[in-house]
């Protein structure tokens, strides 16, 4: 097990190129299985979740290719009766693979998903779809089974906003007899992004990023080549940091559009961000307002950067209260932001944060991914250093995190923890 390793109170200054956006990979690799030939996907991230869904596509029967940036799929030689537990349990997105072997085989046989523990996340609305659209659900023992004689278009009311369950729905209904209306969709950028890969394979998909979705099912879909958006949490993660360690940043490779709430509340907050047409420069201040941040679906700010505005916030003197109306048990980092001295106490789906307290160094563990990059962010403001465990969690969403760091001027470091243990200092 990897450790970081900050010696923070150095302004983050430079460029740094923005990754292509994980919550659109994970959900990408999955419907390139449908086409009847390859799919290229560029400008994949090179993260864990990536590797982890190579890994499972070629115990599946498919043929992967994965260099770098790029993968090629082409789920051809696939066993439909293939069963799945194993791998699908480090990650949570895995459960984009009942849409899309429901949607490629008229069956899925795969095991209940993992990845980050945020408390209860139900799928009763990906299984509310499924059976709209014909297929009958069982779990065995943990086993989704999911079976359909012939999938057949249905209007589709989701009684939460979901992009899961839109994306699994819109997955499995592409190639059904008729059309699917999706009504109460999700909105995010990912989820267009997947709807113009399925699109570009010969799907007819339309509505994507509006809150109503109309899929007209087409008999086949052909190989393509994608390229991914940019992933806007990546780049909320940078502007949060840059502002934090009161920096001068320059994110390239960005969709400044999908990232306004965030702008928006930095400005609030007191930060200077000026936007160009593929580029975000944001430039941090010595003295910062505290503000109030609800979390919502796209547009609104994203759950995703919670946990790091709530680090940032901890600097702004005065109360500030950040609600997570998306995940209610989005709060473990508290306890370790208190560990660096943040005054913060929960209330519910509410952190109340007495801004203005100076922040130590301290050994912290991330429980899970954006809890992570807050701690990260929070080390980087210390003058202190601060050891970050649970490493393996930041590797799930950040491509290359130590190298980018390196880039801006921060003083960074993976260490395995037998290093750790003896206290030595070298890079593992």
């Amino acid at each position: 097990m990897e450790k970081l390793i900050i010696n923070g109170g150095n302004p983050l200054h430079g460029t740094v190129t923005i990754s292509g956006a994980k919550n659109s990979a994970v959900a990408l690799i999955p419907a390139a299985l449908l086409a009847d030939g390859p799919v290229v996907i560029e400008n994949l991230p090179n993260i864990q979740d990536v590797g982890i869904y190579a890994e499972i596509l070629k115990e599946m029967g498919a043929d992967v290719l994965f260099e770098d940036d790029w993968m090629e799929i082409d789920g051809r030689p696939m066993n439909p009766a293939q069963k799945l537990n194993g791998k699908v349990k480090k990650l949570r997105a895995s459960y984009y693979l009942w849409g899309a072997l429901l949607g490629k085989f008229g069956e899925a046989q795969v095991g209940l998903p993992g990845g980050c523990d945020l408390g209860p996340r139900p799928v009763d609305l990906h299984i509310k779809g499924f059976q709209a659209l014909g297929a009958k659900v069982e779990n065995q023992k943990g086993m989704m089974v999911i079976k359909a004689k012939k999938l057949k278009g249905a209007r589709i009311y989701l009684d939460l906003v979901s992009v899961g369950a839109t994306i699994n729905i819109m997955l499995a209904a592409t190639k059904a007899e008729g059309t699917t209306i999706i009504e109460n969709a999700a909105r995010e950028p990912e989820i267009v992004d997947v709807a113009t890969l399925l699109n570009n394979m010969g799907a007819n998909i339309k509505g994507a990023g509006t809150d109503v979705i109309r899929i007209k099912g087409v008999e086949k879909l052909r190989g393509c080549r994608h390229t991914i958006i940019p992933d806007r949490i990546e780049a909320g993660t940078y502007m949060i940091a840059a502002a934090a360690t009161r920096g001068d940043v320059t994110l390239e490779n960005v969709i400044p559009k999908h990232l306004e709430s965030v702008t928006a509340k930095l400005r609030e907050i007191g930060v200077d961000v000026e936007e160009a047409d593929d580029s975000i420069r944001v430039r941090g201040q010595e003295k910062y307002r505290a503000v109030d941040v609800k979390t919502s679906p796209y547009p609104g700010f994203p759950t995703d950067l919670q946990q790091p505005i709530t680090a940032l916030l901890t600097l702004a003197k005065g109360t500030s209260i950040v609600t997570d109306n998306i995940y209610s048990a989005r709060f473990r980092h508290i306890d370790e932001l208190r560990r660096m001295g943040a005054a913060i106490k929960v209330e519910g789906r509410s952190a109340v944060i007495d801004g203005g307290n100076k922040l130590l160094g301290a050994k912290v563990v991330a429980t899970d991914l954006r809890a992570g990059a807050a701690l990260m962010i929070a080390g980087l403001v210390t003058a202190g250093e601060t050891e970050l465990d649970g490493l393996e969690h930041v590797d799930r969403g950040y491509e290359n995190l130590v190298g980018k760091l390196h880039s801006l001027g921060a003083e960074v470091r993976r260490v395995g923890r037998a290093q750790t243990d003896k206290n030595e200092t070298n890079a593992s």
